[in-house]
């Protein structure tokens, strides 16, 4: 169980969600270039130095995590090849705090995204691979009641809602009978969202709400591990 810090702190002032509420009337490189330093300062070297203290804390408890914060942080630079929005820059940063590899189908553990218009604390797995998924739902098949209670949970329905994801209209007749009691079953991905408020994350208890989201989060994180591991 994580334990509340006694000295908590702001990790991040006004000035970061001020930037992306500046650059979403300036997507541009041009802008972008002129307040280099500010994205700099502001933003890029706090988010940093927040990921790297979260995943000191993370490993307090779990250990067993990538610990190379820079591959846990998405860049802001969106991938605009196959979008009709071509404006260059993400309105947020994110980060993904995992098992294994963050890009590559990681294990669920915590991610969280800061921007000047939304911010989140999410978990779970976003997207399976075929394989992964037909694991996932053997072991719902053959723990129905387990997962049930999992996702029922007083703190996680608090903490995060429901698990969240699309779902096939079609699954096979293996899990067509489990699908009868639990419809989740038939869900492609299985994670989990909270949002907040963007200031939230200028308060000084910052840390310790997000470690009680993962730690809310955690009892359904390792069922879906121990289906997924080899």
């Amino acid at each position: 169980m994580y334990l509340k810090q006694k000295n908590n702190m702001q990790y991040f002032t006004q000035e970061y969600l001020d930037f992306f509420k500046d650059l979403s009337n300036n997507n541009n490189k041009e802008w972008f270039h002129d307040n280099k330093k500010r994205y700099e300062n502001n933003v890029k070297k706090p988010f940093l130095n927040f990921v790297i203290a979260l995943i000191e804390e993370v490993s307090k408890i779990d250990n067993d995590i990538n610990q190379d914060a820079k591959k846990c942080i998405s860049r802001i630079n969106r991938d605009i090849r196959f979008s009709k929005d071509k404006t260059p820059y993400n309105l947020h940063l994110n980060a993904h705090i995992t098992k294994g590899d963050p890009k590559n189908n990681p294990f669920p553990i915590i991610a969280i995204r800061f921007g000047g218009f939304e911010a989140g604390i999410m978990s779970g797995h976003f997207m399976p691979s075929k394989e992964r998924l037909i694991s996932i739902r053997n072991q719902i098949k053959d723990n129905t009641k387990t997962f049930s209670k999992l996702y029922s949970d007083k703190r996680f329905v608090e903490s995060f809602g429901k698990i969240e994801g699309e779902a096939n209209k079609r699954i096979p007749v293996e899990f067509q009978e489990t699908f009868e009691t639990e419809p989740l079953i038939a869900n492609k991905q299985f994670y989990y969202m909270s949002e907040q408020k963007p200031d939230f994350i200028t308060k000084n208890d910052l840390m310790s709400t997000i470690m009680k989201h993962w730690e809310f989060a955690k009892p359904l994180n390792e069922f879906i591990t121990k289906a997924i591991k080899p």
